[in-house]
C-alpha cells in the first residue's frame, strides 16, 4: 500500500490523464443505431418488454441499499468509522434506484431525448462512488468537498452530450470520460491504504460493470443464439449485480483496526 499523500497524487494524475485523453480525441456522436436493440418483443402491453423489465433489479438493490444505510441508525456506525462516510453511499443507491425508472422510461421508446433520463441517474451513482472511496482511503473532508463537484461534473457530462446532439454536433467524450474515470478510480483505490476490510470487492464491482459493457456490445449476437435473451437485457442484470456487490461489501466489511 502507498501513503495517503501518494494516493492523492495518483488520483490527480489519473484525473489529468483521463481529461487530457478525452480532450485529444475527436468528437464522438451518439450513433442512432444504438437505439435499435435486438429484442423488440412486447408483452403485457409493454414494448421492448425484456429490456424494460430487466431494470427492476436496480430498484430492488437501490431500495435495499438505502434501507441498510438508514435502518436502526445505532447499528450503521459499525460499518462506518465516521457516520459522514455514509452520505456518498446514500447517493450511490439513490442513483441506482432512479436508474430503474430512467432506464425503463428510455427502453419503453428509445431516443436521445429519453436516453438523457437513463444516463443522469447512472452518473449520480458513478461519481458518488468515487467520492466514497476518496472518503475512506484519502480524506473524508476532501471527499465531502468534492462530492457536489463530482455530481455536477457527472450530470453536466450527460447534459453536454444531449445539447451537442440537439445542435447536430454530438459528442460523447465527456460522458465516456466520466464512466472510464469512475471505473479506473475504483481500481486505483485498491492501491490506497484501506480503512475497511473487503476492499477487493471494488475489483468485483468493476468486473461486473465491465461485463455489462461487453454484454451491451454483444446485444444482437447474444440474442441471435436462440432469441431467448439479448445482450442488453443481460447487461442490465450484470450492472445491477455490480450495484449489489457494493451493498454486499458494506454489509460484510469491518474497520481494519477491528478486523482481527
Amino acid at each position: 500500500m502507498i501513503s495517503r499523500n501518494a494516493s492523492l497524487l495518483l488520483l490527480l494524475a489519473l484525473t489529468a490523464l483521463v481529461a487530457l485523453t478525452a480532450a485529444l480525441l475527436p468528437p464522438i456522436p451518439q450513433p442512432q443505431s444504438y437505439h435499435l436493440f435486438a429484442d423488440q418483443r412486447s408483452l403485457l402491453g409493454i414494448p421492448h418488454f425484456a429490456d424494460v423489465i430487466s431494470n427492476f433489479p436496480f430498484a430492488v438493490v437501490g431500495t435495499c441499499g438505502l434501507f441498510f444505510l438508514f435502518r436502526r441508525r445505532s447499528r450503521v456506525p459499525q460499518r462506518f468509522i465516521d457516520p459522514r462516510e455514509r452520505w456518498p453511499y446514500v447517493l450511490v443507491f439513490v442513483g441506482v434506484f432512479l436508474t430503474a425508472f430512467g432506464s425503463s422510461y428510455y427502453h419503453w421508446s428509445p431516443s436521445n431525448a429519453r436516453l438523457v433520463w437513463d444516463r443522469l441517474p447512472m452518473t449520480i451513482a458513478f461519481m458518488s462512488m468515487v467520492a466514497a472511496v476518496i472518503a475512506e482511503r484519502i480524506s473524508l473532508r476532501l471527499a465531502l468537498w468534492l462530492l457536489p463537484i463530482l455530481l455536477l461534473l457527472g450530470l453536466g457530462s450527460v447534459l453536454q452530450w444531449y445539447v451537442s446532439e440537439t445542435r447536430g454536433q454530438g459528442d460523447l467524450r465527456f460522458y465516456a470520460a466520466v464512466q472510464v474515470y469512475s471505473a479506473l478510480a475504483l481500481l486505483l483505490a485498491l492501491l490506497f491504504p484501506p480503512s475497511y476490510t473487503r476492499g477487493r470487492d471494488l475489483a468485483v464491482v468493476v468486473a461486473f460493470y465491465a461485463l455489462a459493457k461487453v454484454l451491451e456490445a454483444l446485444d444482437k449476437p447474444i440474442f441471435s443464439l436462440g432469441q431467448m435473451v439479448s445482450g442488453h437485457t443481460l447487461k442490465h442484470l450484470a450492472a445491477a449485480t455490480a450495484a449489489y456487490w457494493i451493498l454486499r461489501m458494506l454489509q460484510r466489511r469491518r474497520p481494519v483496526s477491528s478486523s482481527a
